[in-house]
């Protein structure tokens, strides 16, 4: 099993400033390298304080500017709030900037306040989403590429310059049937189980191997990566602490993911939440060493390929440093034994 460190780009306190939070990041990625893992991550999302990474493609060739090694993948771009036509130019330039060592990944939309306010209600993302996706992978693989759908039209077209290669893309899609149809498309898949239990997450991984299997060939190469909020503590008083920090991160994620979205001059209220902290402690990657290691046994156990650990959830940055330096030493080496560093995927 691989792993990759999220550059999650969490904002509680706006007053702490773009120029520190996106410089906490790069230094990140940069410890990411250095100690051994494979990827990092970048969110994108608009207008509200979580997962705060407006600009995913500059984001990546910053970060492809200060490593060497690491893959970089967009976790994931919103496709519903761009423009096809102008995004698959900025991805060829990109992809090119950061060294053939971009993943594209991509999904419908998560928030509706931010889905609302951007002009792309979820109600209709998902269509929209299909048809951005069709239209980006033609605009990539073809020239002169026409279109007549609901979402697009346009005359004949060739995106310039061309890609250099095909760009390796991942679909993030939670529902099990969702994960099915996306592997269909001969995509990589990012999923996560959210507060869902360890049935839900293995109903997960079968979808995923239900599409991957029906491909044949050209589906082997496919990978599922799963996310996860995480921390390795230091101890249990430290665990505790942690625990209670994601339990504050979840009341603001909850507010704009499944509640009402109220949020005020870009920060999200943190609301009560039905789960308890005892619960999400046992849903949570946060633990000392050994009981992170416990947890992540079960998902390489169940199939998963790659891990993807959100560490920042609200502690200081030489907090988060440190629970990467933790995790690198103690808990990674058990499950990376023997891997090649790729490029790419």
């Amino acid at each position: 099993m691989e792993f990759n460190h999220f550059l999650s780009s969490y904002y509680p306190d706006p007053r702490y400033g773009a120029v520190r939070l996106y410089a906490d990041m790069i230094e990140q990625a940069r410890l990411a390298e250095r100690l051994g893992y494979q990827s990092v991550a970048l969110p994108e999302h608009h207008l509200i304080n979580i997962l705060l990474t407006p600009a995913p493609l500059s984001m990546a060739v910053k970060v492809a500017a200060e490593t060497k090694r690491v893959r970089i993948v967009t976790s994931v771009v919103v496709l519903p709030l761009h423009d096809m036509r102008v995004y698959a130019g900025e991805l060829v330039v990109a992809d090119a900037l950061t060294d053939g060592r971009l993943i594209l990944g991509v999904g419908r939309g998560a928030f509706g306040y931010e889905m609302d306010r951007m002009g792309v209600p979820l109600a209709d993302s998902r269509a929209k989403f299909d048809e951005s996706l069709d239209v980006l992978n033609a605009l990539l693989t073809r020239e002169e590429v026409s279109w007549d759908g609901r979402w697009y039209t346009f005359d004949p077209i060739t995106v310039m310059p061309r890609p250099a290669r095909p760009i390796p893309m991942m679909i993030a899609a939670l529902a099990p049937e969702a994960i099915y149809h996306s592997v269909k498309r001969g995509c990589h898949i990012q999923t996560t189980p959210l507060m869902g239990t360890r049935e839900h997450m293995l109903e997960q991984v079968d979808a995923f191997r239900r599409g991957r299997d029906e491909l044949g060939a050209a589906g082997r190469h496919l990978e599922l990566s799963l996310l996860r909020v995480a921390y390795v503590a230091r101890d249990e008083a430290d665990k505790k602490a942690k625990v209670a920090m994601a339990f504050d991160y979840y009341k603001r994620f909850d507010n704009v993911f499944t509640g009402p979205g109220i949020v005020n001059h870009g920060a999200i209220e943190p609301l009560p939440r039905k789960q308890t902290i005892e619960e999400l402690e046992r849903n949570l990657l946060i633990g000392t060493a050994a009981e992170v290691e416990n947890k992540l046994a079960e998902y390489a156990e169940a199939g998963i390929d790659e891990t993807i650990l959100n560490m920042n959830i609200g502690c200081g940055q030489a907090e988060t440093l440190a629970s990467m330096e933790r995790f690198a030493a103690t808990v990674m080496p058990r499950f990376t034994a023997g891997l090649r560093v790729a490029s790419a995927r």
